[in-house]
């Protein structure tokens, strides 16, 4: 998923995006109100992390300019500030959750899965599919306790993404552009979606067909899963 880093303290910053790319986060930073908010402006991200003690900036402000930008964005406030009306004014603006510096990574990211899980109503991180058990936080898939290992990362990521998005038919470029990054390039191809879907289905047809994993032709792609 795409995270928006703005943060002017540098080491914070470049250890928030080492911490999450290791996480499987696609991150971009910005270090100053500024340029986050003309990201913010052209870009859309699944997680925008706000500080509000921008030199240049009220970080208040960008959250609102996020809302406005980024309505579906999760937004998360770092901040060294103590007051208890900074904290209440961001979550009365529409921010998901806070952090108080210093603050542990471990937590941040426990919190931005916690947070997904719930936007996108599942209650765990395990998700049954026809007898594929899809561990979102362990990144693994076992079909009645045999491990699926030749599942790659990139494929995973379009598995995981997919089921955030349950019942809902999500555009190629949507899909890459969530997995990938930015698709404004030259040398995009949306066929590189296909190659990977019909990849998935291959690995998961040695143990079982996988029938919730749908074509909606001229479209794209879903996950169905039943409530």
């Amino acid at each position: 998923m795409n995270v928006l880093i703005i943060e002017d303290e540098k080491a914070l910053a470049d250890e928030l995006e080492i911490f999450l790319t290791n996480y499987n986060y696609i991150c971009e930073v910005c270090f100053d109100g500024t340029s986050g908010s003309e990201k913010i402006a052209v870009n859309l991200y699944d997680f925008i992390l706000i500080d509000l003690g921008l030199p240049d900036y009220d970080g208040l402000d960008l959250l609102k300019e996020a809302k406005k930008s980024n309505p579906e964005a999760i937004c998360i406030i770092l901040t060294a500030r103590a007051e208890v009306y900074d904290r209440i004014k961001g979550l009365d603006l529409g921010a998901d959750d806070y952090l108080p510096k210093p603050f542990s990574l471990l937590e941040l990211q426990s919190r931005m899965q916690a947070i997904t899980r719930r936007r996108f109503g599942l209650n765990q991180s395990l998700v049954d599919l026809g007898g594929f058990l899809i561990n979102l936080t362990e990144r693994t898939i076992t079909y009645y306790n045999t491990e699926v290992n030749t599942i790659t990362k990139k494929e995973f990521d379009l598995i995981a993404y997919l089921i955030l998005h349950k019942n809902r038919t999500l555009t190629r470029s949507q899909l890459s552009e969530h997995i990938w990054g930015s698709i404004i390039n030259d040398d995009y191809d949306s066929n590189y979606i296909d190659a990977h879907i019909k990849n998935i289905r291959k690995k998961l047809n040695a143990h079982a067909s996988p029938d919730w994993l749908e074509t909606v032709r001229g479209l794209g792609y879903k996950i169905k899963i039943n409530s």
